[in-house]
């Protein structure tokens, strides 16, 4: 059996961030907040790594991110437009309605199927999830006839950042398995509480402890092909939409709904932190600087 293989998601531009975090380094040699990601996913047992990036950042990409890390594990580039996997007819309305950005994280990850064959994780290149999480899903992946999806599920107020709202996926979970998971779009913690602001400006208050997706996930090769189909009905219902996306959290509701498959809450003592807004970038080097002081990563990780 082929160990597991991380599929890193950073096609994104940041906008709320203002350019391109992916590149912002963090680490005392020089690091990316993604090189620690693929640190300890390498050091949990994973064999391979699949980034799905842009045509336009590619050769910064490899320069600083790549060049690193790949004489220690596997590493291979897949890439996201707009035109990707769209028919023709599609494309047009697209063009139509004056979409300008690619199509979400399910469109993302469709975009590096032919480089996926055994069973992945899948994470966002701006977060930080910790090992305890990688451990647990290589773990979990690298287990024979696996047929379950799974989730790192995170406690809600430990993902907050004090400079602005956040979208979370919102989970429901019963006897440790996934049940919902709902995109909430304008999170944000005020006078002490923590709330989401709807479309129509409603708000509702959720609770602190609520466990959430930071797009921690752990999927056999297999569901490729549902989310290739979820692809293709997003593509006739909303190619005419300027900004629709097609989302993983999204999709894995709908298979959970439909009962294409169970997905595991896998539990893992670990922190979560990112950089969604520039202002977030010092808290994120003081804790990666106290987690190489106390000898969690070496002073350069892929030395």
């Amino acid at each position: 059996m082929k160990g597991p293989i991380l599929v890193v998601l950073a096609a994104g531009m940041g906008s709320r961030y203002g350019g391109l975090k992916q590149m912002e380094k963090i680490g005392k040699s020089g690091e990316v907040l993604l090189d620690f990601s693929v640190y300890d996913a390498f050091k949990s047992g994973f064999k391979k790594v699949v980034f799905i990036i842009r045509h336009d950042f590619e050769k910064d990409f490899r320069d600083v991110i790549l060049k690193k890390m790949e004489a220690k594990i596997s590493c291979e580039a897949a890439f996201q437009e707009l035109d990707y996997l769209l028919p023709p007819e599609a494309m047009e309305a697209a063009k139509k309605a004056g979409r300008t950005k690619p199509w979400g994280t399910a469109h993302a990850l469709l975009c590096a199927a032919d480089k996926i064959d055994a069973p992945f994780a899948v994470i966002n290149a701006d977060d930080f999830y910790g090992r305890e999480s990688f451990a647990v899903l290589g773990k979990y992946l690298s287990a024979p006839h696996l047929e379950d999806a799974a989730i790192v599920p995170y406690r809600l107020d430990k993902t907050l950042s004090p400079q602005g709202s956040v979208a979370r996926g919102y989970c429901k979970i019963e006897n440790g398995y996934l049940k919902q998971v709902e995109e909430l779009l304008q999170i944000e913690k005020k006078d002490g509480k923590v709330f989401n602001t709807g479309p129509d400006g409603s708000r509702m208050e959720l609770a602190a402890d609520s466990p959430v997706s930071m797009n921690c996930w752990g999927f056999p090769v297999s569901l490729l092909a549902h989310f290739r189909a979820f692809w293709e009905d997003f593509v006739k219902n909303s190619a005419g939409e300027a900004k629709s996306e097609c989302l993983i959290p999204k999709a894995v509701d709908f298979f959970i709904r439909n009962g294409i498959i169970k997905v595991k809450a896998l539990e893992a003592d670990s922190e979560w932190f990112g950089v969604t807004y520039r202002e977030d970038r010092e808290a994120a080097v003081k804790r990666i600087e106290s987690l190489t002081n106390s000898g969690v990563y070496p002073p350069a990780l892929w030395n």
